[in-house]
């Protein structure tokens, strides 16, 4: 059996309680190594005149150190009976001289001396070591809790990027949803403004024809005439483009965007709705705004929708002029593009403001409260801000900002 093997069976764990048998082997060997120490001391007695005095120190140290407290201090009185009978005079005999007292009692405080300092040295390291292995399990504890926890948060912030594009693609079905429900309400409108144009270009090929059947026909009215049915023609296909494209599930497209031509081009398929409804539509347009960034069909949709809500909240108003205007300028100093639609309906309670742009809450009853959220999540996308000012019985002012181009280059 080698060595290593040995002294964990004499000592024990580092931490485990001693058996009966390793006690009884530790004060063997403690009493092994003094009898050791008296053997090499009497044998080396003639040659080195007493050498017992370090020999019993090693012995103390060693049975200390190795087996304990206990055998180390049996160590210490089986040592100092061993010097008392066989290295004090008068030798081999239990007398003690007066003379030798304070000699004897020298040995024997060295002995507890050392037994004390080594069983402090013993039971510091002792101490650190278990210090040690606390903290490096507690070390290894902690590792794999964060671990876990960045493997919890990893997956979780893959699973929230997960639902943003599911959220994402919802929004976006959401608006298309928007975009359709509000061209159906929108229908005679359209109709109107496709029926104006295809009446003009009838009306001008029927007079093209009638200059042409003259016995003299008149070629420079012909050809003004003919001008005018393609300019006609051309009118309608732009307003029936200008449907699709706000029906259609196109991806948003980022491109440079003059905010006063969306607003004149909404403002081209809500005009038969304004007439109809008996609203007053102006527009006060800052001219040379810088461009914005941004999908055209998402911020016309905005814009239409803040039109039509504006002229549905004065559908009750009797007692002044319906009125909507429709404002943009340019702010310097922040770099932006305010667009304003204020009306002079009933305006809006502080109660129903406050939730006026959450999901599915409607201040109409055939409303779906889907319009003002999208509207703001799409601002919001842009890198803008949309927020409503109104007082009861006044009228509203629903207002966004965008940064311009140049704002956001700055």
């Amino acid at each position: 059996m080698t060595k290593s093997r040995i002294k964990p069976m004499l000592l024990g764990g580092a931490t485990d309680a001693p058996t009966k048998v390793q006690m009884l082997l530790r004060y063997l060997a403690a009493m092994t190594l003094v009898a050791l120490a008296l053997c090499l001391s009497l044998a080396l007695q003639v040659s080195f005149d007493n050498p017992f005095w370090f020999l019993f120190a090693i012995a103390v140290i060693l049975s200390t150190w190795i087996c304990g407290k206990g055998p180390g201090w049996l160590a210490v009185g089986l040592s100092s009976i061993a010097a008392f009978y066989f290295f004090i005079p008068p030798y081999r005999a239990w007398n003690l001289n007066l003379r030798d007292l304070p000699f004897f009692l020298a040995f024997v405080c060295c002995q507890i001396t050392t037994n004390r300092v080594v069983s402090w040295r013993k039971d510091s390291e002792q101490a650190l070591r278990q210090a040690r292995d606390e903290l490096e399990a507690r070390v290894q504890e902690r590792t794999a809790e964060l671990k876990t926890a960045n493997q919890a948060l990893l997956d979780r912030i893959a699973e929230q990027k997960r639902t943003e594009e599911v959220l994402q693609a919802v929004r976006a079905d959401l608006a298309r949803v928007a975009r359709i429900t509000t061209v159906g309400e929108l229908t005679a409108s359209i109709a109107h403004e496709v029926n104006q144009p295809l009446a003009a270009v009838v009306a001008n090929a029927d007079a093209c024809v009638a200059w042409l059947g003259l016995e003299n026909p008149d070629l420079g009215e012909a050809r003004a005439a003919a001008n005018r049915a393609v300019e006609g023609a051309t009118r309608a296909s732009g307003v029936i483009a200008r449907i699709r494209s706000l029906i259609n599930k196109t991806p948003p497209q980022q491109a440079p965007v003059q905010l006063n031509q969306v607003i004149e081009e909404t403002m081209a398929v809500v005009s038969g709705q304004a007439s109809r409804s008996q609203v007053a539509v102006s527009t006060e347009l800052k001219s040379g705004l810088p461009e914005v960034l941004g999908d055209r069909i998402q911020l016309q949709q905005v814009i239409l929708n803040l039109i039509i809500n504006g002229i549905e909240a004065m559908a009750t108003v009797t007692s002044r002029p319906r009125q909507l205007l429709i404002r943009s300028q340019f702010d310097d100093d922040e770099r932006q593009v305010l667009v304003s639609v204020e009306d002079t309906g009933v305006g809006v309670s502080a109660e129903k403001m406050a939730r006026l742009f959450e999901p599915f809450f409607t201040t109409r009853s055939e409303g779906i409260g889907m319009g003002l959220p999208i509207s703001r999540s799409i601002i919001e996308a842009h890198g803008g801000r949309l927020w409503v000012e109104s007082i009861i019985d006044n009228g509203s002012n629903f207002q966004f900002t965008l940064p311009s181009v140049e704002g956001r280059a700055a």
